[in-house]
């Protein structure tokens, strides 16, 4: 295990605001995605109802063709503010979904995942930060939707100096919100996946007033840094990835910031980055305020699966013999769920290095012998897979995989933990997208459960020597990445193919689980397989988690307590997202997601909905 300790501090508090919004993307700072709303319940919810759609291409516009959208809305004061697919920004009014400003932005598109609110000081009024596919930090007067003149060139900060590291050409940008801490905002990064030379994936913070630059932290440490002994001799050097590309979470009275870091490019091939390579892949926290290291967790060395660390860290309390403990919760690609003393970096249920395949790596790389697996829980996805796990669901099913393993003397590569992609093709589980993803859990502090979804099928891929022989690109096997029959996107592996569960946190156990999404091709009686999902749940103090993330075009509430489904309906596409909920002027609780379809998953719905439900 790689992990080391720099300082610690005290317990989570959080910025007062109405119970009734949602004013982060988390709601909180501590991304717990709870609500002590409970209007809507156990006893009621079969009586939701949609209450309104608004549709994000304008009113009789086209829905944006198969573009996924992971938009969640905010909602402040009577006002909800939501980054759109069609490259604007909103304010709608919450009970209706009017439109009460819109800011069209006019290089690139806003950041797919959503934007961040500041109520504003002295000096400034109420202001939206977002960042744009173009490498634009830009603020906008949260009243009436003009950009903030204060803030770096008339409400816009451009980005892109400091990161490209000298390669004008370079990606860079942000898909999802920067945070505010007392006078800073602060952003991720969202950079190439390849080749290995590119714009840097550092954190920054930058002035709320003036979008000055206040600090930077390298994720690619430099000589001479904490972490630079992980990178064989020049390797670091504008080195790409090892970004956050997903959500920062916030210790705000402690002062400490969580970033989960994904990984180094490439992403499949390590042979010119030997070595560790810290902040590859990784939680570290610092304080917010300077950016200096307190401590940092490894979840995977020297990665060339693509295991990003991209869920967003969930900040709780932890009762362990009698004691008290601040906590962070982070889930992985790989399906672990590791518990940390947050502010010491201290395992709390144990963790252990295991060894892993090395025979099978490519060519000039050098694995990392072992890897870290938590004590408890268990793996919450398909870590590994053999011949013996093949789908059995419906013999036309069992027909097409045992065929595409069965098409390679000896069958398809593929073997247990962390088994290395190869030039010959290779069945690895979980795939590149998960496991989990970019899927924020939620967090219900009186059952002290930890809501979490992830799916199980593999990447199929082979490798090959790019044409300048310079490194190995991944390719698809058959005219498929995926291990599974793709005109219906079946996985080859037994179900289930995506899970709901409810963690223990006291005790780093399930407490239930249940199959997430049905196949509706199946006959009836072997629909419920569960579905490959993207996107987050929301909890309530209603006793429920909703979600929606299934490509299974479904929104659903299930009792928190037991994960038994309370209610189901069909909507608009897929809702890729995260859920939330508020209560309006009008004194009625909704619940609220948006439905585009598309991403990811190949899924093949499509729309451009933000759907609002309320009892009827």
């Amino acid at each position: 295990m790689r992990f080391s300790v720099l300082l610690c501090g005290a317990a989570i508090s959080m910025a007062a605001f109405a119970q009734t919004d949602w004013p982060t993307y988390g709601r909180d700072l501590a991304g717990t995605r709870y609500s002590p709303l409970k209007q809507i319940n156990t006893r009621n919810v079969t009586r939701l109802a949609k209450a309104w759609t608004y549709h994000m291409s304008g009113i009789g516009g086209a829905p944006p063709a198969a573009r996924v959208w992971e938009a969640s809305p905010l909602v402040v004061g009577g006002v909800m503010y939501l980054t759109a697919a069609n490259g604007r920004v909103v304010a709608l009014e919450p009970e209706t979904g009017k439109e009460l400003w819109v800011y069209q932005v006019s290089d690139g598109l806003p950041a797919e995942r959503g934007l961040e609110y500041w109520p504003g000081d002295a000096q400034s009024s109420a202001q939206l930060f977002f960042g744009t596919s173009t490498g634009k930090l830009i603020a906008l007067n949260a009243k009436t939707g003009r950009l903030a003149p204060g803030f770096g060139n008339e409400g816009i900060v451009d980005m892109k100096p400091g990161a490209l590291n000298g390669l004008t050409n370079s990606m860079f940008g942000l898909s999802s919100p920067p945070v505010v801490y007392k006078n800073l905002v602060i952003t991720g990064a969202h950079v190439q996946e390849s080749p290995s030379i590119g714009s840097a994936g550092d954190t920054r913070a930058w002035d709320v007033h003036t979008g000055k630059l206040v600090w930077t932290f390298h994720s690619v440490p430099r000589p001479g840094e904490a972490g630079s002994e992980t990178w064989e001799g020049d390797s670091w050097k504008n080195r790409s990835g090892t970004n956050v590309w997903g959500f920062f979470t916030l210790d705000a009275e402690r002062g400490i910031l969580y970033m989960p870091f994904g990984e180094p490019t490439t992403d499949y091939w390590g042979g010119d980055r030997k070595g560790a390579n810290l902040y590859g892949t990784s939680l570290v926290a610092v304080d917010a305020l300077t950016g200096s290291l307190k401590w940092y967790f490894q979840a995977v060395h020297h990665d060339t699966w693509d295991y990003d660390l991209a869920a967003p860290p969930v900040l709780l309390e932890i009762t362990r013999n009698g004691r008290k403990i601040p906590a962070v919760a982070q889930l992985t690609k790989m399906g672990l769920l590791f518990f940390f003393n947050r502010v010491t970096g201290e395992p709390i249920y144990g963790i252990e290095e295991r060894p892993v395949p090395v025979s099978d790596a490519l060519a000039g790389d050098t694995p990392w012998p072992t890897q870290p697996f938590p004590l408890k829980p268990p793996p919450l996805a398909r870590n590994s897979f053999q011949r013996s796990e093949l789908a059995t669901v419906t013999p036309e099913l069992e027909e097409f995989c045992r065929e595409l393993f069965d098409s390679v003397p000896g069958g398809l590569h593929s073997g247990g933990p962390y088994t290395h992609y190869s030039t010959e093709p290779s069945v690895i589980f979980p795939s590149s997208i998960g496991g989990g993803n970019w899927n924020p859990p939620s967090y219900d502090p009186a059952l002290g459960y930890l809501f979490v979804n992830t799916m199980d099928f593999g990447s199929l891929n082979t490798m090959a020597k790019s044409s300048d022989g310079t490194r190995y690109n991944r390719l698809g096997y058959r005219g498929i990445n995926r291990f599974w029959e793709p005109s219906n996107n079946l996985p080859c592996n037994q179900p289930p193919w995506g899970r709901l569960f409810a963690i223990n946190v006291n005790t780093g156990d399930i407490a239930w689980q249940v199959p997430l999404g049905i196949t509706e091709s199946f006959p009836e009686g072997k629909q419920r397989t569960g579905r490959p999902n993207m996107g987050g749940s929301l909890a309530t103090a209603g006793g429920l988690v909703f979600i929606g993330a299934t490509d299974d075009s479904r929104f659903r509430a299930f009792e928190s307590k037991t994960g038994k489904e309370l209610w189901v309906t069909r909507i608009d596409a897929g809702a890729h997202s995260a859920p939330i909920t508020y209560q309006s002027k009008d004194g009625k609780q909704y619940v609220l997601v948006t439905a585009t379809g598309g991403g990811f998953l190949g899924d093949k719905s499509n729309a451009d909905s933000v759907i609002a439900f309320a009892l009827q």
